[in-house]
């Protein structure tokens, strides 16, 4: 039986009363108790309810005991974490023409604080995205004789990819299905215009954007990824970079193409594209080094032809262009998907910021424990500084047990959940001096679930310059993505139950378990399981391998239907990188998503009467989705369906069955996926079972399922294609301009 702590005393209220009126023939035998309100009932209800609030006292000693226990371990709570995001910034100006350089710790106005994290240089310029939108199948159709006279005009005799230009992330708002620049564009490539307000101040802006002649100006451009690992993981890498680079247009023209200039980046908060952050680029710092070609296709017939930005059929934004900014993925990725991109763009955080703080005196006594004006504190911007004689204000260190500080450390000990500081006692670390004044230099302080923000909640900013005065130029804020990330304080109960896990494993990655509870206590993650294969070299799909840990893991997802939950990059690399601190060194450690194996179900069924067939065939696919799908509390054991485990007919059959209102299950087809069709899985006889045979480390993903309510068993299912059709348009090699392989052509049937 599990062992649960005892309470010390167990009476309650009504068994103190019941007691005590068991003792009065005892004791005093002449007085008969009476009713309730009686005056002498009152009595003893009194005395009954003082001694359970005794009682209720005692009863905490357990608990103190475990919060001791908390403090021994060096378990503080955990806490709160900030929510965090990207906005982007324009003048709100009708022609600017000179750039505004805002300094960090910007204030965001909200139903939570933000602050900017870094410095921005706000240019006078508007960021539209556009891409190059390959023809869909049925486009190519419809056009096929406009495109094979444009093909002729042009004169394209290889290859070719026809395009319309579309935007994306329109009024800088984040697009929910994201951009895959591999596979949804015809030159795998992004494109910006940057656009003046006026077209009369083109000149002004593009001279503004090369800086005071000592360099180009710095562009912050704001990147949300979308990336997501490949459902199997054949290509499997470690959880690294995206490789990528930026170019800007010129006006010039070789051997009939047009010739780009590289861009620095200064700076990526990114990592190569594997999390929402910002990219610091310099721009040219000679206004000759960018530039735009003609655009306009009534006077350039090749206006959007192959290597060149895509075609605009706007005149009045046409007039507005200043250059072109191009994003490209390395040649040898297979995808690179985002969801927002914006220029003038910084991160954000539910965070603020306070400065030069007396949190108290010293009073010369060991062991003092002084408590900060906010709890919450992030620990890598916290500065301390204790005054002492001769010298002034001194900055200390921080240190993680002041058991390990020497007699004259001066060093402190900060809980950053409560927000306190903790002194040595002049054995193990110094003792601030008698009197003197402890101040806080600086220190961010925030977070909790309130700061997860939809995107356009935040509006306003109150800035200043790097001179610290205020900005006085009017500025506009554009939210595009939402803030996430953000989480409340750790409670004493999510602390108590880390007491085990933590004596289990002492944050060591040893045995499966210990991988298991790690992984899950992965910060800034959201895991629905966790799957450790020991011994398994994904890349080769083998076992028994000496000294290999593989570690499956699948983010929680509420909607229980295809597609199923698949981990992207950040998360792969916050739980690798998290558990490889805690391994053992000899171990080669994997953290892999899961690989799918498509399913379809064909199911005939008959319902009963007084059922709607609509409603029970809706019924039947919500029961066979909850069966198969891969988290908890769902699957034959509620514990998600098990790796490697065979998908039987029979058993869907008996599932089928149990839904209210199926009469009589006829029958049930399996269907797996060949490139891009379904097969039906055959049977051996008319009686026999069908399976779907996984491997160790594989899951079902349920992609289609016709449901029959004629009793009919369906032999044939509907559901998406296997895979998808990449961009026709090759690359050259990193670094070069060619778009190489197929020429893009544009095709607007209004202007041809």
């Amino acid at each position: 039986m599990p062992i649960q702590p005892p309470r010390l005393d167990d009476r309650r209220y009504e068994d103190l009363v019941e007691e005590l009126l068991a003792r009065v023939p005892a004791h005093t035998p002449e007085w008969v108790p009476q009713p309730a309100g009686d005056p002498g009932r009152t009595l003893l209800e009194l005395f009954a309810w003082l001694a359970d609030t005794v009682l209720y006292r005692a009863n905490l000693i357990p608990e103190r005991q475990r919060l001791a226990f908390l403090q021994l371990l060096g378990m503080p709570l955990r806490p709160a974490r900030a929510a965090h995001g990207l906005i982007a910034l324009s003048l709100d100006e009708e022609r600017p023409v000179s750039p505004v350089v805002l300094a960090p710790e910007a204030r965001l106005p909200g139903p939570v604080p933000f602050e900017t994290l870094a410095e921005v240089t706000v240019l006078p310029v508007r960021g539209e995205c556009y891409y190059k939108r390959a023809l869909s199948t049925a486009e190519q159709t419809e056009l096929a004789d406009l495109i094979d006279g444009l093909r002729q005009f042009h004169k394209i005799k290889g290859d070719f990819e026809a395009y319309v230009t579309t935007g994306i992330f329109h009024d800088g708002r984040a697009s929910r299905a994201g951009l895959d620049l591999v596979k949804e564009t015809a030159d795998r490539s992004l494109w910006i215009a940057l656009l003046a307000e006026q077209p009369e101040d083109v000149a002004a802006v593009r001279a503004a954007l090369t800086g005071d002649g000592a360099g180009g100006r710095l562009l912050n451009v704001g990147i949300a990824p979308a990336q997501e690992l490949p459902a199997a993981f054949d290509e499997m890498r470690p959880a690294g970079h995206l490789e990528h680079s930026w170019w800007i247009s010129t006006a010039e023209l070789v051997d009939d193409q047009p010739l780009y200039s590289p861009l620095r980046r200064l700076e990526d908060s990114t990592g190569e594209f594997t999390r929402c952050g910002v990219e610091r680029l310099v721009l040219p710092g000679d206004v000759n080094d960018f530039g735009i070609l003609e655009g306009d296709a009534r006077k350039d017939a090749n206006a959007g032809v192959g290597d060149r930005p895509p075609r605009l059929d706007d005149p009045e934004r046409l007039a507005r262009l200043v250059a072109w900014l191009r994003l490209r993925p390395a040649a040898e990725l297979e995808s690179l998907a985002l969801s927002w991109v914006g220029i003038n763009a910084v991160e954000i955080d539910q965070r603020r910021t306070s400065r030069g703080i007396v949190i108290g005196h010293s009073d010369g006594s060991g062991d003092q424990l002084l408590q900060l004006p906010t709890a919450s504190v992030e620990v890598a911007s916290f500065v301390l500084e204790v005054e002492e004689s001769g010298r002034g204000y001194v900055t200390w260190q921080p240190i993680a047990d002041l058991a390990l500080a020497g007699r004259d450390d001066a060093v402190y000990l900060l809980d950053p959940e409560a927000g306190t500081v903790r002194f040595g006692n002049g054995i193990q670390g110094r003792i601030p001096e008698a009197g003197r004044r402890i101040r806080v230099a600086r220190m961010r302080a925030g977070g909790g679930l309130a700061g997860n923000l939809p995107a356009g909640t935040l509006q306003e900013i109150e800035a200043r310059g790097p001179d610290g005065r205020p900005v006085s130029r009017k500025l506009q804020v554009v939210q595009g993505v939402a803030t996430d990330g953000g989480a409340d304080s750790e409670t004493l109960d999510e602390a108590q139950r880390r007491i085990p896990a933590r004596l289990s494993h002492r944050n060591r990655a040893v045995t499966g378990d210990d991988y298991r509870t790690l992984a899950l206590e992965t910060p800034g993650t959201a895991l629905g399981r966790v799957e450790v294969l020991p011994r398994f070299l994904p890349r080769q799909r083998r076992f028994n391998v000496p000294g290999v840990v593989a570690v499956m893991v699948l983010p929680a997802k509420e909607r229980r239907e295809a597609p199923n939950p698949r981990p992207d990059q950040p998360l792969i690399r916050k739980v690798h990188d998290y558990l490889s601190a805690r391994r053992p060194l000899a171990t080669e450690l994997y953290v892999i998503g899961c690989e799918y194996l498509p399913l379809g179900i064909g199911v005939g069924i008959t319902v009963r009467a007084g059922f709607g067939r609509e409603q029970v065939e809706h019924e039947v696919r919500r029961a066979l989705y909850r069966h198969l799908w891969p988290l908890a509390p769902h699957g034959p054991r509620g514990e998600g369906w098990p790796l490697g485990m065979t998908v039987n007919d029979q058993e869907l059959a008996v599932v089928i069955a149990q839904v209210g209102g199926v009469d009589r299950v006829r029958g049930v087809n399996l269907f797996t996926r060949r490139e891009r069709h379904w097969q039906l899985l055959p049977r051996t006889g008319h009686c026999q079972p069908v399976d779907l045979t996984l491997r160790e480390w594989q899951l079902p993903e349920l992609l289609a399922v016709a449901v029959r309510s004629d009793g009919v068993v369906p032999e044939a299912v509907q559901g998406p294609a296997a895979g998808s059709a990449g961009a026709g348009g090759g690359e050259g090699a990193d670094g070069e301009q060619g778009s190489g392989g197929a020429v893009a052509l544009p095709v607007v049937p209004e202007i041809c």
